[in-house]
């Protein structure tokens, strides 16, 4: 096949297109420009998308001898990733900026392009697997990106190919030092690529400046003010500006965020279970609706929050009721539910948080009632 490679200037895709070459496909690097100043180098292993990766990127190409290109995606990933990811704050969610640039850029965009160019496939170097067109997480359960991964499409994820996500992360630094690749031990990107700095908070208010609202406990009392709800996000402990912790010691969390009045309650920790979440956008990657509840394990973040659960597909949406609560749970993050067999790693689909439930159900109530608790 023709492939092409999706190379970031980071140790994964530079394994990636190398088995795409031994396994007999013609490769073509590609580096996505998203920065539109690519000139400041990132510190450390910070961020990404920068001069020095790019460097990087055309370095391993040349190793792997093939012909290397860099696109410029600037403008699209700013409107589709970085301008969603403020939008989404200002309105009180907690986005997944990961899982857009998946599912907007390299998975769209970019593989758009690739197969008007004449290109079969788009290979990344995401800790995923994927065989027979079923999306699986990844060997290294500590690097997998199943997650973001689960708002591919049927379509997007026939064209999509994951080399390395058979193999742990040890092992992978170890055959890019045996290929002579020079970013063997380039260390892991982190925090959020547009972000270099890592602070977030500033990054946001910058964007959307001061708009002012109060902190409220659970019972309505006023307990700070604060310059905007995007510097908070459900489940947050720490910088919420309040005196102290609560008349019984123990901490408060963010529980509720309110982008229209501004208000911000916080509560306990029993205050943060969650046992429905509904979503919208639902994605199958089988590509066919189920016609009834699907029982499934659901994950909430990309690393944790997970919970034996029963998923409906409503009205091109999802409602997940779980069988155990989850906390932590946000609007504007993905849920993604897996298969509950013995291996658990199959993705069933995804959906995007629009909303969340505390109260028991049902199905968690036979649960409980038949454990006991």
């Amino acid at each position: 096949m023709r492939v092409l490679a999706a190379m970031s200037g980071g140790v994964d895709s530079a394994v990636a297109a190398a088995r795409a070459v031994d396994a007999g496909h013609e490769v073509v690097g590609v580096h996505l420009a998203l920065s539109a100043n690519p000139g400041t180098l990132r510190t450390g292993s910070r961020g990404c998308c920068s001069k020095e990766d790019s460097g990087d990127a055309r370095r391993a190409a040349d190793v792997l001898g093939i012909p290397f290109y860099v696109w410029d995606f600037a403008d699209r990933f700013k409107e589709d990733v970085i301008d969603d990811f403020v939008a989404a704050y200002a309105a009180g969610e907690t986005p997944n900026p990961c899982l857009r640039c998946n599912e907007k850029i390299k998975f769209s965009a970019l593989a758009d392009r690739a197969v008007a160019l004449g290109f079969d496939a788009v290979v990344t170097g995401h800790y995923a697997r994927l065989e027979d067109g079923v999306l699986r997480r990844a060997v290294d359960a500590d690097k997998d990106q199943s997650y973001v991964l689960a708002v591919l499409t049927p379509e997007q994820l026939s064209r999509a190919m994951f080399p390395v996500g058979d193999t742990p992360k040890p092992r992978i630094r170890a055959e890019a030092a045996e290929r002579g690749l020079a970013v063997a031990n380039k260390p892991d990107s982190h925090d959020i690529c547009f972000i270099p700095s890592g602070d977030t908070q500033a990054f946001l208010g910058a964007k959307i400046g001061i708009r002012p609202g109060a902190v409220l406990d659970a019972d309505g009392t006023k307990l700070a003010e604060h310059e905007g709800v995007h510097g908070f996000t459900i489940g947050q402990r720490k910088g919420l500006g309040l005196p102290g912790p609560a008349a019984d010691g123990k901490p408060r969390y963010v529980t509720d965020i309110d982008p229209d009045s501004g208000i911000v309650r916080v509560g306990s920790a029993k205050d943060l279970e969650v046992w429905t979440v509904r979503a919208e956008r639902a994605i199958w990657t089988s590509g066919e609706i189920p016609s009834g509840p699907v029982e499934c394990v659901a994950q909430v973040r990309a690393h944790g929050g997970t919970a034996p659960a029963v998923a409906e597909a409503v009205d091109g949406g999802l409602v997940v009721r779980l069988r155990e609560p989850l906390t932590g749970v946000a609007r504007g993050q993905a849920v993604v539910l897996y298969r509950p067999d013995v291996a658990g790693d199959e993705v069933l689909g995804s959906g995007t948080i629009s909303g969340t439930e505390r109260e028991t159900h049902s199905y968690a109530g036979a649960l409980v009632a038949e454990s006991g608790r």
